[in-house]
């Protein structure tokens, strides 16, 4: 545990500049402030739900976010090296189409409303919402990294290490009280629990317990590819271009996938994703950060579970 936050402390000591991270603080304050604001995500985004614009407006918005944050690193430490990187522009332009399409893929609503005849499209739509990243997300990057990648080592951090677990299990178990206060605010049980009552269990002849847990696995894998495209291909992957400074402009773009959900979610992002990816940086593996992820999501469907009860 000690040697992890030695390395939270070199990383600071290292790529900390008070012009930089005041300059990207008020960059993620300024994206913040736009999208609550104007409900820029919920109202004009997602209006364009299940049409190919969707992904392409999802793609300006990541893209804004991320290559903005990397100008803002580039300028401070004097790096305009990086902009003629072919290795930058692969990875960020690999990284920002796989999540974008993730993010407005719409194939899945079609697919729900045939299998079973669309008897249990709710519950189907969910399941499928929640694993549709193995074709977004995790074969683009499996396949950059099989063909395309100079420096392969593991998959991005898949390879599982016990370096730093204890330290992890720490950092969950401290959200543990923000997570039971948070569960008394209106707007998060809103959001939570995302499982909802369906018909499923009556369709399946089991118990409702059944059904709630295959969709909650199918909501907790969703996380890994999340780890995986940020604090792996963004962090882990692209430190053989940008170094330390993967960390601040991945934790930028992190915040701005969260830009649908509660205001304190989105900011409190910005934090864990920035811890997340200086351990990942450190471990060189992203186990902890899934202990951490989906550990939260599960805490915060449990919390809501029980306030609806």
């Amino acid at each position: 545990m000690k040697a992890l936050w030695r390395d939270l402390r070199d990383h600071l000591r290292t790529d900390f500049r008070p012009d930089l991270y005041a300059a990207s603080a008020l960059w993620a304050a300024l994206l913040i402030t736009v999208n609550f604001y104007f409900d820029l995500e919920d109202k004009y985004i997602d209006s364009f739900q299940r049409k190919p614009a969707w992904a392409i407006l999802y793609f300006c918005l990541y893209a804004t976010a991320y290559y903005v944050s990397v100008w803002l690193w580039t300028h401070f430490h004097k790096r305009p090296d990086v902009w003629k990187s072919r290795a930058f522009w692969a990875r960020s332009g690999v990284a920002l189409i796989s999540y974008s399409i993730y993010s407005g893929f719409y194939e899945d609503y079609e697919w729900s409303l045939k299998l079973f005849d669309g008897k249990i499209y709710v519950y189907v739509y969910y399941c499928l919402h929640n694993l549709q990243s193995v074709l977004t997300i995790v074969l683009p990057l499996y396949l950059f990294y099989k063909l395309a990648d100079p420096y392969p080592s593991s998959f991005y951090g898949m390879a599982p290490k016990r370096k730093g677990l204890v330290l992890y299990a720490l950092m969950l178990a401290l959200m543990i009280p923000l997570i039971t206060l948070a569960s008394f605010q209106p707007d998060f049980l809103q959001s939570y629990p995302t499982y909802h009552d369906t018909n499923a269990n009556e369709f399946f002849g089991v118990s409702e317990w059944v059904t709630a847990l295959i969709y909650e696995l199918c909501y907790g894998w969703d996380f890994v590819p999340t780890e995986l495209l940020f604090r792996g291909f963004l962090v882990i992957g692209m430190s053989r271009v940008l170094g330390r400074g993967a960390v601040l402009p991945m934790v930028v773009w992190y915040c701005s996938i969260h830009f649908g959900r509660p205001l304190g979610e989105a900011v409190s992002s910005l934090f864990g994703g920035y811890i997340l990816g200086v351990l990942a940086l450190s471990t060189r593996s992203i186990w902890g950060g899934l202990l951490i992820h989906i550990g939260i999501a599960w805490g915060m469907e449990i919390a809501a579970f029980l306030q609806r009860q």
